[in-house]
């Protein structure tokens, strides 16, 4: 007998709600949700294929534990055992920098990828930490938290209100959005056009985005930033900005000014490939629209310049009053968020506080460059890292120089992957933990929601029972931090009673939470959810901006409140914020922050830069999400192809066919593909897509394996990086084409 369960899509950052029909035990269906107070039935391919990425058959169902140099079948008790056996006495012996950490993209998409690598983090005290952000997003952490404070305030476009969005280096079409969390992208556009609104796309390529928009602007890659100053320029010229109501919250206007006055449109325009008249229309039309949104993405932060293109873009918003307006750039506001804070001074944000070992990169936010890890593997010395947790990553396929890393990662002394695949990565590991099918987890969106273009909050528990041999990935994650302390044995849920135990502590002496003062035991008693993450998710929405305050705010969020709402809460449109999310050191918005001057001189530099006369990006496949999803059938064919795209004139100037092999070759190495033509990229660029390579043996991945494609960032030997972020410059670099015949 078939029945219906709700789940939250874990695939991408629209977080949709979807209505599985489940047979017995198993997902047959996805639809929709249209009751979902976010998505509202919204429904991409990826999310219509969830049964079918659940039932995947090379899915491992257990743990794997090398013997004798062969992965095979264990128990999770002998999996534990080995990783408590290998992993404390290393740390003992070398020093907390002996292990690395490494973070994929889909923890952000877990309850248990959100909860419990901080606390692994702290209690292994390494300062080897490596994730996805310095391969994606770390440039817009870094301008916001030099210009508020606070890393994680990033404004997000107010879709549902703009008149006028510009977009740059994003194709929501494809990804459904990044770092703005808006389920159906694309019918958000498509109302912004009925309403009478404006939509300008900055890309390369034409996209399924740009011809949505009323103007698309066929930049050369890598030069965002280059443009984005000019608007400024332009802006100020002509006197054009107009900051409003948050202008008493702004220092650094006018040396904004004299920053951006050498970027003219006559001098910027030839390098972008942008006639100046069009960057004086853009300017102006940015600035006499009644509400308006400046929004760039990956596209804009993979480059040379990646941190100063996100910085210029809330300049735009500041500089013409909608940053923190209704229908312009608003901050989020989470149900798990920190409860406000008077405004005020706060503490700042650092760069650099440690260097890598090797290569002497700065610390950002924690992290250091995931390009960084083969040297840190590599480099004898003290510091070396000899052992790596890995959950869910995949750096073979998805950093620089694949090759290299492929090759460190098989001489470490030991390796634990948290991974459902053995995959490119996953399978240098001496103890593989296989969480177990997204249908078989409860799901909350604790990063996404900070980014969502409406606030609201929604919890789903398991569609599915744990089958039998499974361990939920809440309880996997416990029991590695358990044996990576020096605490295996302990139960599981001492973990949860811990961070509980501290947060709580926390609050009650905090004169501003809504528990000041209060007894933490009794709070903790009251806690209510099975098991220790819902009793951190209760405590996380009862002290959070919307909660109950533990009796203080009557009526307030609390667990059961939002399981007795299966569809979600809706808790409202985006509002101004400021000056309440700041936390800079003068507590006001730092529009020229020290780092970014010193920065500058190297944007200044490339106006002088001859561009190299073939450059490369990446592009996103709407059915895929980086090298996720190249296992699901019905994900795979069609658009989503390991093809490089070139224009019919770079075509006929080279030599090729449509279907002609090519090498192609940068200063990492060469990589093969079939060349696919098509005007949709403009002449100067070629276009591979990112997440492919799935042939080297060893993977178990039968259906990405039959249609492999070929890894991109093979063709980068990692050198290339944005300096202020530390993340890899992934679109752009220059590349040479030629017939393989």
């Amino acid at each position: 007998m078939s029945r219906t369960a709700l789940r939250i899509c874990p695939l991408c950052e629209a977080t949709c709600g979807l209505s599985l029909t489940v047979e017995g035990t198993r997902v047959t269906g996805a639809r929709g949700d249209a009751d979902d107070v976010l998505s509202q039935g919204f429904i991409c391919p990826k999310g219509a294929s969830f049964g079918e990425i659940d039932s995947d058959p090379d899915r491992l169902t257990g743990p794997l534990v090398r013997r004798n140099g062969v992965l095979e079948e264990a128990s999770w008790a002998e999996a534990f055992d080995l990783i408590a056996a290998r992993l404390r006495p290393m740390v003992e012996q070398y020093g907390p920098n002996a292990v690395g950490v490494v973070l994929g993209n889909p923890n952000v998409h877990t309850m248990a990828g959100a909860l419990y690598p901080p606390v692994l983090l702290g209690a292994l005290r390494t300062r080897n930490l490596f994730t996805a952000s310095t391969l994606d997003q770390m440039p817009k952490h870094v301008s916001s938290g030099l210009l508020f404070g606070d890393p994680f305030a990033i404004p997000v476009p107010d879709l549902d209100r703009t008149a006028h969005l510009l977009l740059l280096g994003a194709n929501p079409l494809e990804s459904n959005g990044s770092l703005c969390t808006a389920p159906d992208f694309p019918g958000k556009l498509k109302a912004l056009r009925r309403r009478g609104g404006t939509l300008t796309v900055v890309d390369p390529r034409r996209t399924r985005t740009a011809k949505l928009a009323d103007r698309h602007v066929a930049i050369r890659p890598g030069t965002d930033a280059l443009l984005l100053a000019s608007i400024a320029q332009v802006l100020f010229e002509e006197k054009l900005t107009a900051p409003g109501e948050i202008e008493a919250h702004i220092e650094g206007i006018g040396e904004v000014a004299d920053a951006v006055r050498e970027f003219t449109p006559d001098v910027v325009g030839p390098v972008c490939d942008v006639a100046p008249d069009d960057i004086r229309v853009i300017a102006r039309e940015l600035a006499a629209a009644p509400t308006a949104a400046v929004y760039g993405r990956i596209g804009s932060c993979t480059v040379e310049h990646g941190t100063l293109a996100s910085w210029l873009v809330d300049v735009l918003n500041v500089l013409t009053g909608n940053l923190d307006r209704p229908g312009g750039a608003l901050f989020p506001l989470s149900a798990t968020d920190r409860t406000p804070r008077p405004a005020g001074p706060g503490k700042g944000f650092a760069l650099g506080r440690w260097h890598s070992r090797v290569g002497g990169h700065p610390e950002v936010k924690s992290e250091l460059p995931l390009a960084a890890l083969a040297e840190e593997i590599e480099t004898p010395g003290e510091g070396q890292i000899r052992a790596v947790i890995a959950s869910a990553a995949n750096p073979v396929l998805s950093a620089p120089d694949g090759d290299r890393l492929d090759r460190a990662l098989a001489g470490l002394d030991f390796m634990v992957s948290i991974d459902p695949y053995l995959n490119e990565t996953s399978l240098h590991a001496d103890v593989v933990l296989p969480p177990p099918p997204p249908s078989q987890s409860a799901h909350f969106d604790f990063a996404f929601n900070g980014f969502a273009v409406r606030n609201q909050v929604r919890y789903t528990r398991p569609a599915v029972p744990l089958a039998e041999g499974r361990m939920d990935e809440c309880e996997i994650h416990a029991r590695l931090v358990l044996a990576a302390s020096g605490m295996h044995g302990a139960e599981p849920a001492a973990v949860d009673a811990m961070v509980v135990d501290s947060a709580l502590a926390k609050a009650v002496a905090d004169p501003h939470s809504p528990v000041h003062g209060q007894d933490a035991k009794e709070l903790a008693a009251r806690l209510t959810g099975e098991g220790g993450p819902e009793r951190r998710l209760d405590l996380m929405l009862r002290l959070g901006p919307y909660g109950d305050g533990f009796g203080a705010r009557p009526g307030g969020l609390t667990l059961d409140r939002v399981l007795a709402h299966p569809h979600g809460i809706d808790l409202g449109p985006l509002r101004p914020r400021l000056p309440q999310v700041l936390r800079t050191r003068s507590g006001r918005i730092e529009l020229l922050p020290a780092p970014i001057a010193a920065d500058l001189p190297r944007l200044r530099a490339a106006l002088a830069e001859r561009p190299a006369s073939l450059v490369l990006v990446g592009r996103r496949h709407l059915r895929s999400n980086n090298s996720w999803l190249h296992n699901i059938p019905a994900l795979t064919g069609g658009s989503n192809r390991c093809t490089l795209q070139i224009h019919p004139e770079d075509a006929a100037r080279l030599g090729l066919a449509d279907g002609t092999d090519v090498r192609i070759t940068s200063e990492g190495g060469a990589v093969a593909a079939p060349v696919e033509i098509t005007d949709s990229v403009r002449v100067g660029v070629v276009s591979l897509p990112h997440g492919w390579g799935h042939s080297r043996p060893g993977s178990r991945l039968a259906v990405a394996a039959d249609r492999p494609g070929v890894n991109v960032n093979q063709l980068l030997d990692g050198s290339r990086f944005d300096p202020l972020s530390g993340t890899s410059v992934l679109n752009g670099f220059p590349v040479e084409v030629v017939p393989l015949s």
